[in-house]
């Protein structure tokens, strides 16, 4: 079984903010697949979908962000998915918007859902599919990224978010480093 984590905030306000990314692909893919019904447990909404003939365990963390690690963790233990099985999907203030980059391990530059997944899994070495928000450097980082996405950035994120479910698809039958080959360019 395979986790793949959505990172967000919850709760209406954060609708539709560049934090929120992560739940946005989560949203698409139980679109995608006609699965609606989320259940609630350990801190999360989650659901079993089969991609590709794998099952794979859908979690958005209902915690904070900067909580997720824990949220995580406890999914992890409770269905014995193993490290490698996770893939976790956040928004990024490095990349522009439009881009987005496969990563084997990594640090969390930053993103408090990184930090806490980190501390609470002990390591940095899990997948992650990083989806660009840019970085307006006269907003304070907070304010920024728990701001609304423009409808010019929107439209950038909904194309990036269409090609998350081929990833994310592919994700079930490639080995990650083959994954990475296939999507992983200069954009």
């Amino acid at each position: 079984m395979k986790l793949i984590v959505g990172l967000g905030n919850p709760g209406t306000e954060y609708n539709n903010t560049r934090h929120n990314i992560g739940f946005m692909v989560i949203d698409r893919l139980l679109e995608n697949y006609n699965h609606d019904k989320l259940k609630e447990k350990f801190g999360g909404l989650y659901t079993e979908i089969i991609i590709n003939n794998e099952k794979v365990l859908v979690l958005k963390p209902q915690k904070y962000i900067n909580l997720s690690g824990e949220v995580v963790k406890k999914y992890m233990d409770y269905y014995k998915i193993s490290i490698e099985d996770i893939l976790i999907i956040n928004d990024d203030l490095d990349l522009d918007v439009g881009n987005f980059k496969l990563r084997p391990t990594g640090g969390s530059a930053g993103h408090n859902g990184l930090k806490n997944i980190e501390l609470m899994l002990g390591t940095q070495d899990y997948k992650r599919l990083k989806i660009g928000i840019s970085n307006n450097k006269n907003i304070d980082t907070k304010d920024y990224v728990l701001g609304k996405i423009s409808k010019e950035d929107k439209d950038k994120i909904i194309n990036v978010i269409d090609i998350a479910m081929n990833i994310i698809s592919d994700y079930m039958i490639l080995s990650f480093s083959d994954l990475m080959t296939k999507y992983n360019r200069k954009q």
